[in-house]
């Protein structure tokens, strides 16, 4: 992995701690979850406060994450809020951490000052055993916390205010009012400085999880799918009153759910022609037949006339696999129609020319989906499923991982936004 993070495609953007008394806040939240405080003086943190380093020294990388489930989360500073998520079991773990950060943005601003904030991501299942249990979780709660207890102080001291204003002769209580003293030292004017957060519950929509091997939940008003393996404990037994069941195996079936929910755009020329969709699938493509055919190939030189000798020199291979053909014939059928018949396509070819809908608000995770079908776009692995992509990468040889790590850096790096734009038309 060393080739991934020195190219920041693993454990990128994450931000440094190396002021002494963050390092003391951060060893504070370690010791109130019952773990040894580190003993670095500077280490990296992604947006939940998840530390690759910190992880390292203890030999646990779910140190912030027990039974992959209810997530912990360290806040430092408010900065963390624009920072990846790097190390999670839950796909929407980010969003949410987002989401809370920015609804109570106020009260994280004044309590960093002063304090360190952590707790847990709080769902109604305290262990995964089988689909029943990722199916209860319909909200979450952020269980927050403090290491001086600035959030508890702050509270007792607004129902002193309140009890302040609201009996008459409690001016008169001297320890009540030298209390307040002490505790506004902390918590300084709460009627300025909003020290509580105001949202802490949060919906759990759609997500992907990596339990049993990964699995996709996706709500709708009337339904509940869930696609995974089929051996994944529950599955077809939990709730099939009201949860449609998909396997992972089944590409029409998948492919006629995201379809008959508007979450996919069809092959259609008003999209597929500017962006360079097909194009970009066939160059991931050939990439992949070039490495399987010789993993030792010397990928260096793979220029796009290098390449176009070796499509020509392999045309019987490539005839064979079926897939580059295809995406020919694609390409000229929405030039010539507009539009690709997606009922004469066979099922696993399907997801080859097909995108999630981006203003649908699964888009990211229909992406994801979608990359499941089509492994060696190690691009849209990359930035849909990482957690994929990092498991492709450890069985590739070394010179297709630096194939891969130039490729990421010259195109999706150089502009993230740009490339998902124009591939996938995200454009948040």
């Amino acid at each position: 992995m060393d080739l991934l993070r020195d190219n920041e495609l693993i454990y990128g953007r994450l931000l440094p701690v190396e002021e002494p008394h963050l390092v003391e806040r951060y060893n504070k939240a370690l010791k109130a979850f019952g773990l040894p405080a580190t003993k670095r003086t500077s280490f990296e943190i992604d947006r939940t406060g998840f530390s690759p380093q910190v992880a390292d020294e203890l030999g646990d990388p779910l140190y912030l994450d027990p039974n992959e489930v209810n997530r912990r989360f360290i806040i430092l500073t408010p900065a963390q809020v624009d920072l990846p998520v790097v190390h999670t079991a839950f796909s929407n773990t980010s969003q949410l951490i987002y989401e809370f950060m920015t609804k109570n943005q106020r009260a994280i601003n004044a309590l960093t000052i002063k304090d360190v904030i952590y707790g847990e991501i709080e769902d109604s299942v305290a262990k995964v055993e089988d689909i029943e249990d990722l199916l209860s979780i319909n909200q979450v709660e952020f269980r927050v916390l403090s290491a001086e207890d600035v959030l508890g102080k702050a509270a007792e001291l607004g129902k002193l205010v309140d009890r302040l204003k609201q009996e008459p002769d409690a001016w008169r209580d001297d320890s009540m009012l030298n209390r307040m003293v002490e505790l506004a030292k902390v918590c300084g004017d709460i009627r300025e400085n909003a020290l509580v957060p105001d949202q802490v519950i949060f919906r759990h929509n759609a997500f992907w999880t990596s339990h049993f091997g990964g699995i996709y939940i996706f709500v709708d008003p009337d339904m509940t799918t869930v696609i995974s393996d089929p051996s994944a404990p529950g599955f077809r037994r939990s709730r099939p009153w009201q949860v449609s069941y998909l396997s992972t195996g089944d590409a029409d079936k998948v492919f006629s759910f995201l379809a008959s929910t508007g979450r996919i755009e069809l092959p259609r020329a008003s999209w597929i022609e500017t962006s360079g969709y097909l194009e970009h699938r066939a160059e991931m493509l050939i990439a992949s037949l070039i490495h399987q055919t010789d993993p030792d190939t010397d990928f260096s030189k793979a220029d796009k006339v290098w390449l176009q000798a070796w499509i020509h020199g392999h045309a019987e291979l490539i005839g064979r696999e079926g897939t580059f053909p295809f995406l020919n014939a694609a390409k000229r059928e929405i030039a010539q129609l507009g539009q690709l018949r997606i009922d004469d396509v066979f099922p696993k070819h399907r997801f080859l020319v097909v995108r999630a809908k981006p203003d649908h608000p699964d888009a990211w995770l229909t992406n994801r989906l979608i990359s499941d079908f089509v492994p060696w776009d190690f691009v849209a692995r990359y930035v849909f499923n990482k957690q994929g992509f990092y498991r492709d990468y450890e069985g590739w040889g070394e010179s297709f991982r630096a194939y891969v790590v130039n490729t990421l850096k010259t195109s999706y790096l150089k502009d993230k936004v740009g490339l998902r734009t124009r591939l996938y038309g995200l454009t948040d």
